[in-house]
C-alpha cells in the first residue's frame, strides 16, 4: 500500500521531466561490467535507467523480475524435494549407491542452496513489490553499494538455485561412476557429454553476445 501512494505522488512530476544519467554510473570497473551484463544484459546502466523514466516500463521491469523470481522458487521448491528425498532415504538397489559420503555430501549441499534460494527469492520478491521507479532511481544514484546491492538482487537467487543443481547433479555423476554396472557408467558418461555441449554452447552465446555489444559501443 506504501509503495501505491508513493508513486502517485511521484506521478505528475515524473511525466514531465526526465531525470539524467547519474555520472556515478558512469565510471564502472571491468567486474561491474560483467555483473551488469550478467543481471541486465548489457555492460552498462545507461539502458537500464533509461526504463526507469517511465512508470510503464518500470511495471514492465517489476513483473519480468516477478515472473523470474517466482520462477527461481518453484526450481528450487522441486531441488528442495528431491534432495530432501536422496538425504533421507537409502538406495533401493546396490549398483546405485547415492549414500557413499562424497554424493551425500553432495546432495545435502544441494539441499541446503536451496533452501537459501527459495528465503533470497522470497525476499526479492517481497522488495520488487513494494518497491516503485523513483526508489529505485534513488538507490542507484548513489553509486557504489547501493548499485551492486541492486544487481545482486536480480542474480543471487538464481546463483543459488543454479549451484544447487549443479550439487545435485554432481553428486548423481558421481555415484553413476563409481557403480558396479556398466550400464549405469555408459549412461553417466553420455550424460556429462550432453551436459559439457550444451554449457559450451551457452557460454559461447554469452561471450557472443558481450562481445558484440562491446564492438557496437
Amino acid at each position: 500500500m506504501a509503495a501505491f501512494y508513493s508513486t502517485e505522488l511521484y506521478g505528475t512530476r515524473d511525466h514531465r521531466e526526465l531525470v539524467p544519467f547519474p555520472e556515478v554510473l558512469c565510471r564502472t570497473s571491468l567486474s561491474m561490467k560483467a555483473l551488469c551484463f550478467i543481471a541486465l544484459g548489457r555492460p552498462d546502466l545507461e539502458d537500464h535507467w533509461k526504463s526507469l523514466q517511465s512508470d510503464e516500463a518500470f511495471e514492465t521491469i517489476r513483473t519480468t523480475s516477478c515472473s523470474i523470481l517466482a520462477n527461481t522458487i518453484t526450481t528450487a521448491v522441486v531441488l528442495l524435494a528431491t534432495s530432501g528425498v536422496f538425504v533421507t532415504t537409502v538406495s533401493p538397489v546396490t549398483y546405485f549407491d547415492y549414500s557413499s559420503p562424497a554424493p551425500y555430501f553432495l546432495l545435502l549441499m544441494s539441499l541446503m542452496l536451496a533452501m537459501i534460494a527459495m528465503l533470497i527469492s522470497g525476499l526479492n520478491m517481497i522488495r520488487w513489490l513494494h518497491t516503485d521507479r523513483q526508489w529505485t532511481q534513488e538507490q542507484l544514484k548513489q553509486g557504489g553499494y547501493f548499485v551492486v546491492s541492486y544487481l545482486l538482487s536480480l542474480v543471487t537467487s538464481v546463483f543459488f538455485v543454479a549451484s544447487s543443481l549443479h550439487c545435485f547433479m554432481f553428486a548423481m555423476l558421481l555415484t553413476g561412476f563409481c557403480s558396479q554396472s556398466i550400464i549405469c557408467r555408459t549412461l553417466t558418461a553420455l550424460w556429462v557429454v550432453t551436459y559439457v555441449a550444451n554449457i559450451g554452447m551457452i557460454w559461447m552465446e554469452f561471450l557472443w553476445k558481450y562481445a558484440n555489444i562491446l564492438k557496437a559501443r
